[in-house]
This record gives C-alpha cells, sequence and structure tokens, in this order.
C-alpha cells in the first residue's frame, strides 16, 4: 500500500509511548550477549489508548497493562482515539508499528468500535468482508516479521436493559472475528464475553465507577460532568488490563513466569497521564 506523505507524516507523529512494566531484562538475546524484552504492540481504538492530562480521568486499558507484567516483558501502545481496522492500516499506522517488531514479540489486536461506524466511509467496514480482510493484514503482518498475533474481540460498553441484563453492542463484529481466529489459527482473547459478563456482575450501579462518569465539579477537565458508557476510569482501565493478562495466561500466549499482580490489588493512583 503506498502512502501519502501526509498519511506517513502522521504515521511518524503517532509512535507510541512505550511503557515497560519495570527495567526489563529480557527475552531474547541482542548485538554483544545482551538481553533485550519482549514487546506487546497494541493496535486499537480509544478504548486501549495511552490518555494525557487533558482528558484525566479518561483511561485506556493499555495504561493499565504493564501493571501485570514482569521484568521480561514491555508494551509498546499504538493504540489511537477513533481509530478503526481500516482507518488505523489508512494511516500509516500498521506499517510503523510493525517497524518496530521483532521475533517473539506479540501483536495485539483489537478493533470494532469504530468499524461499526458504517455511515463513515474512512473508518466503516462490513463484519464478514472487510473487517476480516483488514484484520487479516495485521496477522500476515506480525507473522511475516516472527512475531505471534493476539485477536482481541472489542471490550463491551457500559449499557444495561431495563431489568439491569448487560447487553451486547458490537453486533455481528466479535462473532466474525472469533471466525477469523478460527480460521487463520490466531489466539483469540475473547474480550466481548469477559467483559459483558463483568459488567453484568457489577450491574449498572456498580459499573459507573469503572467508565468515564463523572459529576459537575468532580474533574476541572469536565466541569459539566460526563456520562461516558464507552471509555474508561482507572478502576474499569486497571480490571480489563487484568482480564487481557489473565486470557493470555490461559491461553498459553504468556507463561506464569511474565505475570505478577492478577490477584493483588492495583491501585487507581497509579495510573498516570503525560502532558500531551
Amino acid at each position: 500500500m503506498s502512502l501519502t506523505r501526509r498519511q506517513t507524516a502522521a504515521a511518524l507523529l503517532a509512535l507510541p509511548l512505550a511503557l515497560s512494566a519495570t527495567p526489563a531484562l529480557a527475552h531474547g538475546g541482542g548485538g554483544g550477549g545482551r538481553p533485550r524484552p519482549r514487546t506487546l504492540h497494541i493496535a486499537g481504538d480509544s478504548t486501549a489508548a495511552q490518555k494525557y492530562a487533558g482528558a484525566a480521568p479518561e483511561t485506556g486499558w493499555g495504561m493499565a497493562l504493564p501493571f501485570f507484567f514482569g521484568r521480561a516483558l514491555t508494551v509498546a501502545n499504538h493504540a489511537v482515539n477513533g481509530r478503526s481496522s481500516k482507518s488505523f492500516i489508512d494511516e500509516g499506522r500498521l506499517t510503523a508499528l510493525l517497524d518496530g517488531v521483532r521475533p517473539g514479540d506479540l501483536v495485539l489486536i483489537q478493533f470494532g468500535h469504530n468499524d461499526e461506524k458504517t455511515e463513515d466511509p474512512a473508518r466503516g467496514t462490513d463484519p464478514y468482508t472487510t473487517y476480516q480482510e483488514y484484520l487479516r493484514q495485521y496477522v500476515k503482518g506480525a507473522r511475516a516479521r516472527r512475531a505471534e498475533p493476539v485477536l482481541i474481540t472489542p471490550v463491551e460498553r457500559r449499557r444495561f436493559a431495563e431489568d439491569g441484563t448487560a447487553k451486547p453492542t458490537h453486533g455481528e463484529y466479535p462473532a466474525a472475528m472469533r471466525a477469523l481466529a478460527a480460521e487463520e489459527g490466531v489466539t483469540l482473547l475473547d474480550m466481548q464475553a469477559l467483559s459483558l459478563a463483568r459488567w453484568q456482575e457489577l450491574g449498572p450501579v456498580g459499573t459507573e465507577a469503572y467508565f468515564n462518569w463523572l459529576e459537575p465539579g468532580e474533574s476541572p477537565n469536565y466541569p459539566d460532568g460526563k456520562q461516558d458508557n464507552t471509555h474508561f476510569r482507572p478502576d474499569g482501565a486497571v480490571d480489563v488490563a487484568r482480564a487481557t493478562a489473565r486470557a493470555l495466561l490461559d491461553e498459553r500466549v504468556l507463561a506464569p513466569r511474565d505475570l505478577r499482580r492478577l490477584d493483588d490489588p492495583v491501585p487507581a493512583a497509579w495510573i498516570t497521564w503525560p502532558q500531551a
């Protein structure tokens, strides 16, 4: 795919804020026998993305993921607000991500929220045609670099029926991703199903603390308050990151030695928002 100058510049400006769980010592060797960390690269949208001071307390789950990894793992969070499986590629962001991928790395791929916006030709995809076609490009790109792709169904929004039942919101996109994972032999983390069950457990009131629901005056960034049923506050991001780390263990993508704190508290105060 050829890129315009503007798209290439956008991709370079979007290079991720790489976060490490601790000073990593490593998986695999480097020049002169020096070890290097194994990196998990996140391709995704605003639910995973790094947030900055002007958006706090909104928090992407990718910001919390390093808290659950040991010394031999780092996270490169390429997720960006508003992107779909299509627009992430069209803007050159997959190319930028793959440029940093090394053998043995992982590429975590979670899209769906913005693919559903089919009225927008820059982002919308069809579940069983273009959505799968774009996802295949991530899978092939990772494998071409001897990295392991991991497909992650989109985390659920906060939506409840009148009787308090948590409702799915992603239509056929999760099923289309599950089918693609089976067809391509790719590890799948079914975060849509896991998060839906979690929201059901917490209920309509309990989930408010997980999403970016704010009273007027509670945050200087949202003086009039906020009722956001898509994006997380720290507690929600930590919960989703913990479930993602545990799913990576359950699917044997990672080993117990790679992980920490799966059953330990991770205080919301550990989340920080850098200046943009």
